[in-house]
């Protein structure tokens, strides 16, 4: 018999607010982070918007600003996140025995900021200038690293990387490592901040990248005129405890978290595969690890890109999986609010999924104008709603063709 994971804390880094409950606020209400970046506009790039994060970060009573000044801002974001995820599960870990408590942390680019600088230092001034702290600021299993050392968690502790999948594959192994007995509470997630130079040509050259310059419409995730998606930062953390380990301590208890999908599309670098053939797979497993039947799902927080494949596909590969059920679904992208947060953003999404259990309310999928015959499902257009939601899935996809989904329900003991 499997062991029940259930979530006890979150925390979020995000353009709409890096408190959990400013977060949902203002995506509950269809505000827009996104904005348009001046440096981008001078610099004559194709893409001028972008979401970033707004509002100072609160680790100064946890790290000395000295250490701060030495992290990744991807770094910063993970931390940040995991202070608040470990703040609201009330674990007291004096009491607790910290060999039992893992971190798995993912990156989907590491520290690419860190890396520029440090190029450009080279460039300029010679290898001898280069930091001694390049690395350790720049490799993506930092950010997991530092969560361990700051916390003093000597539990399982590793980083996955699966481009814009990585938070959901972070979680769910945290999922896995508590029910085959390697943990009893796991510290789980994604950060990423890749909005650089090098970053958005990247990403725009390979026209990945919405070039629409106006923010107010430029994440359109399955609207008929969406063209590439918004480029984000921010973190998601969460910590999962055994129900037992939970019980035992007298815990607040989210959500349950029940299943976890996973699989390869093995078609493309970028694109993903006809019909979405490997999300379809990975949403199949996740309802089946989880116990749920596709009829249990009330909503899917959708991967919704807002690219033209992305959409189209994601939305056959759930009537694929649902049947005549798809059409009784809410579905809703968070990305048109948040942009994509690449390596974050199935932390981040999960996060908008529990509360959605738990306050029974969907956030809308905003600058949802123009429904088109391959996108027409129920996608919550631009105004959230009330619903009863006792389950939902949160997908999340990857350039490589990784598929990586976690479904969660409402905690009943």
């Amino acid at each position: 018999m499997k062991k029940r994971v259930v979530i006890t804390g979150m925390g979020v880094v995000s353009p709409l607010g890096n408190e959990l409950d400013t977060f949902w606020s203002n995506l509950i209400a269809g505000n827009n982070g996104i904005t348009t970046q001046d440096w981008l506009v001078e610099a004559k790039y194709n893409a001028t918007v972008a979401a970033v994060v707004k509002d100072d970060l609160s680790i100064d009573d946890i790290v000395e600003f000295k250490e701060a000044r030495r992290m990744d801002p991807f770094t910063r974001y993970a931390v940040h996140s995991a202070k608040a995820a470990i703040g609201q599960s009330g674990l007291e870990l004096n009491n607790e025995d910290p060999t039992r408590i893992g971190v798995i942390i993912g990156s989907g680019v590491g520290g690419l900021h860190t890396f520029e600088d440090q190029h450009g230092m080279l460039v300029k001034r010679g290898h001898r200038r280069v930091s001694p702290f390049f690395i350790p600021m720049m490799i993506p299993d930092i950010a997991a690293g530092y969560v361990s050392i700051i916390w003093g968690l000597k539990g399982p502790n590793y980083s996955v990387n699966s481009a814009c999948a990585t938070a959901a594959h972070a979680i769910g192994l945290g999922l896995r490592a508590i029910r085959y007995g390697d943990a009893d509470v796991m510290v789980c997630g994604g950060a990423d901040a890749a909005l650089t130079t090098m970053g958005f040509a990247g990403f725009a050259n390979m026209k990945a990248l919405t070039f629409n310059p106006d923010p107010e419409s430029a994440s359109r995730p399955f609207d008929k005129a969406r063209d590439g998606f918004v480029m984000g930062e921010g973190g998601g953390i969460f910590v999962l405890e055994s129900l037992e380990h939970a019980q035992a301590r007298c815990a607040t208890i989210l959500a349950e978290l029940a299943g976890f999908g996973m699989t390869a599309d093995a078609y493309h670098i970028t694109s993903p595969a006809p019909e979405g053939e490997g999300a379809q797979r990975a949403m199949q497993m996740a309802l089946s690890d989880g116990d749920l039947a596709p009829k249990d799902i009330d909503y899917i927080n959708a991967h919704g890109t807002s690219t033209p494949a992305n959409d189209k596909n994601e939305s056959i590969a759930i009537k694929n999986v649902f049947g005549d059920h798809a059409y009784q679904l809410a579905i809703s992208s968070t990305k048109s609010m948040t942009g994509h947060l690449l390596g974050a953003s199935g932390g981040v999404e999960l996060a908008a999924l529990v509360k959605t259990i738990q306050t029974n309310t969907i956030a809308p999928t905003i600058h949802h104008d123009n429904p088109c015959d391959e996108c027409d499902l129920n996608y919550t257009p631009n105004v959230s709603i009330k619903r009863e939601v006792n389950a939902g899935i949160s997908n999340s996809f990857g350039f490589g063709g990784h598929n990586a989904v976690l479904a969660v329900k409402e905690f009943k003991a």
